[in-house]
């Protein structure tokens, strides 16, 4: 009852600032910022039964991780590392969170004396008998020079010595990650279902690698994330030898279908086939369309009679002349961000 913990961003407009922990004296009335030298941006926060720390959830090189932190020192401790955290509750010394990976959809877990025991098995009788891809976590040297991270996932009866043709998937947000969580609409099992090899890059631009990395994306949407997904299957395919680098399919959704359509244009003989799922085509008429203007106005600089020239640098319409693999196109009448004359 002493104080009031809340998460609060500095920049106004920008929906992927850093969310940090602020920490209210109730009877001073005085704000601090908890941990201000830590990286990353929280989602989730608790009082620890005695008040002395707070747990916290934020994404971490690929993860969703659930932390405690002191709330004096700011000193942080990691409880649970690997794995997507997507809910937490604290009763007593007990805390009960839920967990997915790129394995298995959420499952209800126990935390008591840094202990973890799994509570619910919610989807092992639907899963009995089906077989997940094995997956692995790997990284390379990216756009300037930076580690870049990324997975790489196993068809589901995989067999040594074989080669898979690849599923190359691309996140959307763009400030997001396709990390290790069990995705309820574009999960790279259901391509290791089907006998692909799936692999996804956290390009420039993806949260959980500190705000820098995320801020890069903005005003450079074609350029180092573009980079990142080319050094990344070059990477990968170099490494897994079960990649059949010749035949592969590059998918993505919102930022990852602009992606597939800047591919289209600007990588136009790497893939056997392309999917676009909601997609920026025309920079310009995207801007004059969609209803959420303060959107691009922060990635492009300013809105677009004022700053046409960033649109159009990173405009897939701009490269129609150059496309060559088959396309399919995905779109909804409901998508009011990305709209359908897209």
């Amino acid at each position: 009852g002493k104080h009031l913990a809340y998460l609060a961003m500095s920049r106004p407009g920008f929906e992927a600032d850093r969310f940090r922990i602020m920490l209210l004296d109730l009877e001073q009335g005085e704000a601090r910022e908890l941990a201000p030298g830590w990286d990353r941006s929280a989602s989730a926060i608790a009082f620890s039964n005695d008040g002395t720390s707070l747990f916290v959830t934020a994404q971490d090189v690929g993860n969703k991780s659930l932390l405690r932190m002191d709330i004096g020192s700011g000193k942080i401790e990691k409880q649970v590392a690997d794995g997507t955290v997507s809910g937490f509750d604290v009763a007593g010394s007990t805390l009960v969170f839920a967990r997915d990976s790129l394995e298995s959809p959420s499952e209800l877990y126990e935390l008591k004396d840094s202990r973890i025991r799994q509570i619910t098995d919610f989807s092992g009788p639907q899963l009995d008998g089906v077989e997940m891809g094995e997956y692995e976590q790997f990284s390379f040297e990216g756009a300037h020079g930076d580690t870049v991270y990324g997975y790489v996932m196993k068809p589901a009866g995989f067999e040594e010595g074989k080669k898979y043709p690849v599923a190359f998937l691309i996140h959307g947000g763009p400030q997001g990650s396709f990390g290790n969580h069990f995705h309820y609409r574009c999960n790279p099992q259901t391509y290791a279902g089907q006998g692909f090899a799936s692999v996804f890059i956290d390009f420039h631009g993806s949260t959980g690698y500190g705000q820098a990395f995320t801020d890069s994306i903005s005003g450079d949407w074609g350029g180092a994330p573009l980079e990142d997904l080319q050094k990344g299957l070059a990477a990968a395919v170099e490494r897994y030898e079960y990649l059949d680098g010749g035949k592969a399919c590059a998918l993505g959704a919102s930022y990852g279908g602009f992606m597939v359509n800047w591919i289209a244009g600007n990588w136009p003989d790497r893939f056997k086939c392309l999917v676009n799922h909601d997609g920026i085509f025309d920079q310009r008429m995207m801007y004059y369309a969609t209803e959420e203007l303060w959107f691009p106005e922060w990635e492009h600089g300013g809105p677009y009679h004022d700053t046409p020239d960033t649109y159009e640098k990173w405009n897939p319409a701009n490269h129609l002349a150059q496309w060559r693999a088959p396309m399919l196109v995905i779109h909804g009448e409901l998508d009011y961000r990305v709209p359908v004359t897209q």
